[in-house]
């Protein structure tokens, strides 16, 4: 009896937990709303371990990865095809640099946050090009 309780507790607080895990759309776009050119649409989201990032093939010739030195310490790379639909579930708090390696220097890039932190001084370190180092500039302005 105390086994089976104990057994259905544990399975509740985990489906508890999952039930609050949220997921958010991520299109990858030729042309943005603002008439920006190669973009994810939102380019910056807030979001909490668990949760789930889904990258949709709206526009021909993108990906999402993460950029390499740009995601939290623990925390696996992750690496989706061009023109397909990708999912990613962030457990890891920190802060995660998305690019589509194909349009990566023509500034595709997005950054999702984690958890209640701030970008690691590093995070721009590296060979990024200049249009990308813009655009996650003006993204790490939201944390």
């Amino acid at each position: 009896m105390i086994r089976t309780l104990a057994t259905g507790l544990a399975l509740a607080a985990l489906l508890g937990g999952a039930a609050f895990a949220e997921t958010f759309e991520v299109k990858m776009l030729n042309k943005g709303e603002d008439g920006e050119r190669m973009v994810f649409e939102p380019s910056f989201i807030q979001a909490a371990p668990g949760d789930t990032i889904k990258f949709l093939a709206t526009d021909k010739g993108h990906n999402a990865e993460s950029n390499d030195g740009m995601i939290p310490e623990g925390a696996e790379g992750f690496s989706g095809k061009i023109n397909e639909e990708y999912e990613v579930t962030l457990d890891v708090e920190g802060v995660y640099g998305v690019i589509c390696k194909p349009h990566y220097a023509m500034g595709m890039v997005m950054t999702i946050a984690v958890g209640d932190v701030e970008a690691p001084d590093t995070f721009l370190e590296g060979r990024v090009p200049r249009k990308a180092s813009e655009r996650f500039e003006t993204q790490l302005d939201n944390l």
